[in-house]
């Protein structure tokens, strides 16, 4: 086993962070449990901010970033894991405030690790990353409160984003109607390829609602994008619907009134991926891997190499990606 490894490596500069490949030795990995030979990583809308150095998430620099990966395990100082045994990361503060998955090799705390599926590949499972695992728990939150096919129609908003393409996804292939609201309707017949019965242009979400209440349309909801958008959904909920709130990037205000919770008895639910307890992580990989329809998966899947991350993170940023980006570490 080689003792230095390939990682792309962020240091503060005086006009803000830059970034190179360089070569590392393995003593300047961190000091925790599991060493992971790294095989993929993901790039997350986090990632994009972290690369250009936005909302200071990172405070100790130089940094490896990435809060994804796939891999192999090395070594292991835990009675949890042995080498050879294949794992995923996702979540843990990982690649922000501990070195992450844009490297050949990764240290970390075993606790954080989950099992690799069998029925998925480390590369399907980064083309998940934490994208797919926070939509599965965004999916399993509606179903926990009785939101049934039978039930109506839901909507899943930043539908040709990571979340939301994987949402979509996973609602149709369990029997849902799904609406897919997307600001970019040149797109709208992929949407349709993985699911989707029905395209909501954003901008018919995108206004601040005059009217506490309007007609109801959805029974669940599954907003990825926050803002403006989130407050119109509430006011459209059927009766007793649920919101699963899980992204920020249409903004992180919420103008709403309490009249959809008191008088329709409205769920509005937070999906926190990050530190989500592990039995709850082992429950939405599993059902990742057995519910997700692998060619929806393949549909929205590119593959990157650490060299490409620069301008692909300045991409996500401005919603210029399309579906899931995943990162070959050793390209």
């Amino acid at each position: 086993m080689s003792d230095t490894f390939r990682a792309l490596v962020l240091e503060e500069a005086e006009k803000g962070v830059t970034s190179s490949i360089q070569e590392l030795d393995d003593s300047q990995l961190p000091e925790e449990e599991v060493t992971v030979s790294v095989a993929y990583s993901t790039l997350n809308y986090k990632d994009g901010m972290v690369l250009n150095g936005i909302g200071r998430l990172v405070r100790n620099y130089p940094h490896v970033p990435g809060i994804d990966f796939s891999g192999t395990v090395l070594l292991s100082n835990s009675d949890d894991y042995a080498a050879g045994d294949k794992v995923i990361l996702t979540g843990w503060r990982v690649g922000e405030a501990h070195w992450g998955g844009y490297a050949e090799k990764a240290r970390v705390k075993a606790d954080w690790l989950v099992r690799l599926p069998e029925k998925l590949s480390e590369k399907e499972a980064m083309a998940l990353g934490t994208a797919g695992f926070t939509a599965m728990l965004a999916v399993m939150e509606l179903q926990d409160h009785g939101v049934a096919p039978e039930a109506g129609p839901v909507i899943v908003t930043g539908a040709n984003g990571g979340v939301g393409s994987v949402a979509v996804a996973l609602l149709a292939a369990a029997g849902y109607e799904v609406h897919a609201s997307t600001g970019r309707m040149e797109y709208s017949d992929h949407l349709k390829s993985i699911g989707a019965a029905e395209i909501v242009p954003r901008d018919e979400l995108d206004a601040v609602q005059d009217r506490p209440l309007l007609s109801e349309r959805w029974a669940g909801a599954i907003d990825a994008v926050g803002g403006n958008v989130l407050s119109s959904l509430l006011p459209q909920m059927k009766y007793q619907g649920v919101v699963a709130a899980c992204g920020l990037a249409g903004g992180h205000q919420l103008n709403s009134t309490v009249i959809p919770f008191l008088l329709r008895g409205i769920n509005l639910l937070g999906i926190d991926s990050v530190m989500c307890p592990k039995n709850r992580r082992v429950i939405a990989w599993n059902r990742l891997a057995s519910e997700l329809p692998k060619d929806a998966l393949h549909a929205i899947t590119q593959e990157v190499s650490l060299s490409d991350l620069p301008d692909q993170a300045k991409k996500i940023l401005k919603g210029e990606t399309r579906g899931r980006v995943v990162v070959n570490v050793s390209a």
